[in-house]
């Protein structure tokens, strides 16, 4: 019977990330010229999310209607459920929200940092990922660092 159990956990263990993120429908809004939003559909997509990009030249106006504080701006927008996700916000913290559910807005990795998820280039320490809150407050609370 331990046999058993062990193959059980073991293969559970196997699953990558995307299998439990699978049939996750999301939807992203980006620049028409922009490569590094395409990577990062790419990226949700490698973790079993299903992914539609949206072209759009209005995205500043987009996150001002979805009260994103502007220091939070990312590169582009992704609306999965009822939360958004602002740049390149790594896949694990995208499906923490989605599990855990928290009072917030969504979550932001402002700016393009190199070698976040979709952002080529050498990664240049710590990757912060910020809460957007329901309520606007003095200064953004950090969500996690990857």
């Amino acid at each position: 019977m331990k046999h058993w159990k062990a193959l059980a956990v073991t293969s559970l263990l196997a699953f990558p990330v995307s299998g439990l993120a699978a049939d996750i429908s999301a939807t992203l809004y980006k620049n028409p010229n922009c490569g590094c939003c395409a990577e990062y559909a790419k990226y949700l997509e490698q973790n079993g999310f299903d992914v539609e990009t949206i072209d759009t030249h209005d995205l500043v106006k987009m996150k001002a209607e979805y009260n994103i504080p502007e220091e939070l701006h990312g590169c582009h927008t992704t609306v999965v459920g009822d939360y958004l996700f602002e740049g390149h916000v790594p896949v694990e913290s995208v499906t923490q929200v989605l599990d855990e559910k928290p009072s917030i807005i969504g979550l932001s990795v402002p700016g393009m940092p190199l070698g976040s998820p979709g952002m080529s280039g050498e990664k240049r320490g710590p990757l912060e990922v910020y809460a957007i809150a329901s309520q606007s407050t003095e200064s953004p609370d950090i969500y996690a660092t990857h």
